[in-house]
């Protein structure tokens, strides 16, 4: 009696369990479902009116052309189907950039939270668009846990893309830097660099499996504004101080011209680096 007392006694107290690690575990809220903004709506009904009214007039147009003859009716008919395919299919290529980009946006939902099913298979269609990544669709559909979906992206595509997407800015730099040295004019450098510079965030998007049209390129622009508006600043003390280093006329002409060129061959190096990363399905960190 007295032994089993004293291995009462000596035994763990059992644990009191409060449910606290229930109550603290971090839960990543469900996304909640975007609405159309008033300027969204705006231009969806705009577009409706347009194209259903000429549709309509169209349609209207050719009846008439049918009772005047049988083959003046057809070519109409094939003019007008000629030209509302050309509409269709441009405003198809338009959303499906904009898919494209919400596939991504979805991706690293999916990771940031720890939803292994929802990250398969955002894991898996991304890599069925993406030619570096095609043949990891197996091991990605065995993935057993979300770091190891991450490690198997990290570690074969996103890592040849990223080298690809470097390759792009560092040409892209080049021919910035030397546009900019020998151009006479500062508003036709911002005129080049802001064509470069969309060129080269459309070239890294496709790398990424997106092919962005005018709304998709809009898009991608305003998720690496912060980065490039962050550069912008640096580089305007770069330039100044360049420039205030020199007094000779001549010299500080020369230099000034250099170190503009090589802000904006700056500037495009890191373009492509934010626009790799606003186009990779796994978020970082």
């Amino acid at each position: 009696m007295i032994l089993e007392e004293e291995a009462e006694r000596d035994r763990p107290a059992p644990r009191l369990d409060f449910g606290w690690e229930q109550a603290v575990a971090p839960v990543a809220p469900a996304p909640k479902p975007r609405r159309w903004s008033g300027l969204g709506r705006l231009a969806a009904g705009a577009g409706v009116l347009i194209l259903g009214l000429s549709a309509l007039e169209s349609f209207n147009f050719v009846a008439a052309q049918f009772e005047r003859g049988a083959a003046l009716g057809l070519l109409t008919l094939g003019v007008v189907v000629a030209g509302f395919g050309l509409i269709l299919s441009a405003g198809w290529a338009e959303l499906r950039g904009l898919l494209a980009l919400r596939s991504v946006d979805r991706a690293r939902a999916a990771f940031a939270r720890g939803d292994l099913e929802a990250a398969r298979a955002e894991a898996v269609r991304w890599a069925g668009g993406v030619e570096e990544a095609a043949s990891l669709q197996p091991a990605l559909r065995e993935a057993r846990s979300v770091e190891e979906l991450r490690a198997l992206l990290l570690a074969g595509p996103l890592r040849t893309l990223e080298a690809r997407a470097a390759t792009l800015g560092r040409n892209a730099a080049v021919q910035s830097f030397a546009v900019t040295a020998i151009s006479p004019s500062p508003a036709l450098d911002a005129l080049i660099f802001a064509w470069r510079g969309v060129r080269l965030l459309r070239q890294v998007a496709a790398l990424h499996g997106v092919r962005p049209g005018i709304a998709a390129t809009l898009a991608l622009m305003r998720r690496t504004l912060f980065d490039a508006a962050t550069v912008a600043a640096t580089d305007i003390a770069v330039d100044a101080a360049a420039r205030a280093l020199l007094t000779n006329p001549l010299m500080q002409k020369f230099a000034g011209e250099a170190a503009a060129g090589a802000v904006a061959a700056r500037r495009m190096l890191r373009l492509s680096r934010a626009a790799a990363e606003a186009c990779r399905p796994v978020p970082p960190g």
